[in-house]
């Protein structure tokens, strides 16, 4: 059962309950939208280049949270109080609303309900041999990480050098919980994490 799951029901999976999803929640996509574009300057979707499965890019897309800026040139990490993220943005990210988008990067396949969080090269780099394992399933909306470090950005407000705290103490525990998950991959497990999320 698992070995089919992983290779056919997940992705089945994947198609009915994003589908569902994106169909059930477009009321509140729109709501969300008008907001972010009458009450901030830019667009209403934010879409950065992540590494998929097998160390493909793809390009994720979240609702816009900052103020629009050059992300080469800043900082890929945020903690609380940090200034670039708007009003509206602060209320999206509290309740996880700005990630809804990535039901479409579900729908499109280069996503999954479940797994890794995908994360940008720019980070990748520091452990490409430990992400050749992580990146042989597809990234996901949500995993036992994202609820573990549910307040990441909490934790990253105690250090001064919050880059450097995410890449040396936060990814290598979230890199530890994402091969936990890998190893166990089965349909029950991911519905749990599921409703996890959702509760």
């Amino acid at each position: 059962m698992s070995t089919f799951y992983r290779r056919i029901g997940k992705r089945g999976l994947d198609i009915f309950a994003s589908f569902l999803g994106v169909i059930c929640l477009l009321p509140l996509f729109l709501i969300i939208a008008i907001i972010i574009k009458t009450t901030s300057k830019g667009p209403v979707f934010f879409i950065q280049e992540r590494v998929g499965r097998d160390f493909q890019p793809f390009n994720m897309v979240k609702f816009r949270s900052m103020v629009v800026n050059d992300n080469t040139k800043h900082s890929l990490v945020t903690s609380s109080g940090d200034q670039r993220v708007t009003r509206i943005g602060q209320i999206l990210r509290r309740y996880k609303l700005d990630e809804l988008p990535q039901l479409l990067n579900v729908l499109n396949g280069t996503m999954s309900l479940v797994g890794p969080r995908p994360e940008v090269s720019r980070y990748i780099k520091y452990y490409k041999s430990e992400y050749e394992i992580i990146l042989s399933v597809k990234p996901g909306i949500t995993d036992n990480a994202s609820i573990e470090f549910k307040k990441e950005e909490e934790i990253l407000a105690q250090y001064d050098e919050k880059e450097r705290a995410y890449i040396e103490k936060i990814m290598p525990q979230k890199m530890k919980l994402y091969n936990d998950y890998i190893k166990n991959i089965t349909l029950l497990s991911d519905i749990k994490l599921i409703f996890k999320t959702i509760f």
